[in-house]
């Protein structure tokens, strides 16, 4: 499952993320993963989930991303969420390939039983319409 948090830059987006990672830890049967563009929420996090520093990693274009996420799922069998904040940002994502991009995910998702939250700096009407369905919070 693929689902979404959309609004423009300063709306909130991350504040709605960083609760959601925190409630459904408490929940979660495997591991939690947090992707961010640096290491500023870490201490917002709880314990248990995973920050990564995406930009630390020198992803640069969209393909070494999809890259990137399958292989923290290659090596975390037991990997039940991933959560993206600043998407467009550390996925390095333009905006004509955005739809190309989360049809990459939403099939890494369905392979690898994963699921993403997805924070995109876009108003909802902005999305593609079959990203519009799993909107889940727009600001």
């Amino acid at each position: 499952m693929v689902q979404f948090i959309v609004g423009r830059e300063g709306k909130g987006k991350t504040r709605h993320l960083l609760d959601k990672v925190n409630t459904e830890i408490k929940d979660a049967q495997g591991n939690v993963v947090y992707l961010d563009k640096s290491t500023k929420h870490m201490f917002e996090l709880n314990n248990k989930i995973r920050l990564i520093d995406v930009p630390e990693y020198l992803v640069t274009d969209s393909d070494e991303f999809i890259g990137f996420i399958c292989g923290i799922i290659s090596q975390d069998h037991d990997l039940q969420q991933m959560y993206f904040d600043s998407f467009l940002k550390i996925a390095c994502v333009e905006a004509e390939d955005l739809e190309k991009v989360i049809a990459k995910i939403e099939k890494i998702s369905e392979k690898f039983h994963v699921d993403f939250v997805i924070s995109v700096s876009r108003d909802e009407s902005e999305l593609p319409e079959n990203m519009r369905k799993n909107v889940i919070v727009s600001l």
